[in-house]
């Protein structure tokens, strides 16, 4: 055992019986993604951006979130679903993957606001620090469930699982024979680099042009850091020793970084946010609204 080997005996499941379960994961998740869209409304109001579009935005973020979270899922274990690809539908069984659903999320929330006449890459700005948030939140989600299996450790510090059901106690027991086997708590590791590029896009923030700088800014960030945990999980290897978040963060950085190399500059003119900019926004509105009822 390491030093420092860390218990983690929670179930899994919050409810679990008969056709339905719900997972810390799945709830988690769902907290996260509500967080993420409650930052960005938040940022929509102080940038003054149209909230209803930003809001509409997000829908079709979700949607095309869930869509390449389940398709990258399924395409990672294809020996399972290739036999029964009627289980290629059954979501509430479980089965994501977020690269997926950064990806998916991404496509989906921009043609959205592509069609819609939207200015993109400042949605796309301040998407950026919501999705850190949203992804740590759900990242909890994956410390109590002991998801991502990980190669094991004698020294520093871990942890191990001890609930019946947990993935993480069956993960050991399949690679190491002993299902109290310590662990690397390799999404700690990604929570704690999540917080890291919070911090800098933060202090980024209206530093960059153009817009959309600093989602470039985000998601290489997570590509650099995902690429880097990722020899420490335990994930089928498709080729060359890579695995398929492998191979997803380098298709990102050959895209993102060329990106910004090209296209990314210091801005000329700082953006300033004005810190009275809600409330102006607020009496605008309210404003409107008395204008709309006295002609009527």
């Amino acid at each position: 055992m390491p030093i420092a080997a860390i218990e983690i005996p929670f179930n899994p499941n919050i409810v679990a019986g008969g056709s339905f379960s719900l997972s810390w994961h799945g709830f988690l998740s769902f907290v996260g993604v509500a967080a993420a869209i409650w930052m960005v409304g938040k940022a929509a109001l102080r940038e003054n951006l149209d909230q209803d579009l930003v809001y509409n935005t997000a829908i079709f973020g979700i949607v095309g979130g869930i869509i390449g979270a389940r398709l990258v899922h399924v395409f990672d274990n294809w020996a399972i679903y290739g036999d029964d690809p009627g289980r290629i539908l059954a979501i509430w069984s479980g089965g994501i993957g977020l690269w997926g659903g950064i990806l998916g999320g991404w496509i989906g929330g921009s043609l959205y606001a592509w069609f819609a006449k939207a200015p993109v890459g400042r949605y796309m700005d301040i998407a950026a620090p919501a999705m850190f948030v949203g992804q740590t939140i759900g990242r909890i989600g994956d410390i109590i469930n002991g998801e991502h299996w990980s190669r094991a450790l004698d020294a520093g510090w871990g942890w191990y699982f001890t609930h019946p059901s947990s993935p993480g106690r069956a993960g050991a027991e399949r690679f190491f024979g002993d299902p109290n086997r310590a662990v690397h708590p390799t999404v700690v590791y990604e929570i704690i680099w999540n917080m890291v590029g919070l911090f800098v896009i933060t202090k980024l923030k209206g530093k960059l042009q153009p817009a959309g700088a600093i989602w470039m800014v985000y998601i290489t960030w997570y590509s650099v850091g995902r690429f880097s945990i990722q020899y420490l999980r335990l994930d089928d290897v498709k080729f060359w020793g890579l695995q398929e978040a492998h191979l997803i963060a380098i298709g990102v950085l050959s895209f993102t970084i060329p990106y910004m190399i090209m296209k990314v500059r210091w801005a000329d003119n700082p953006l300033e946010i004005d810190p009275n900019a809600d409330n102006r926004g607020a009496r605008r509105r309210k404003r409107d609204r008395q204008r709309e009822q006295a002609k009527s």
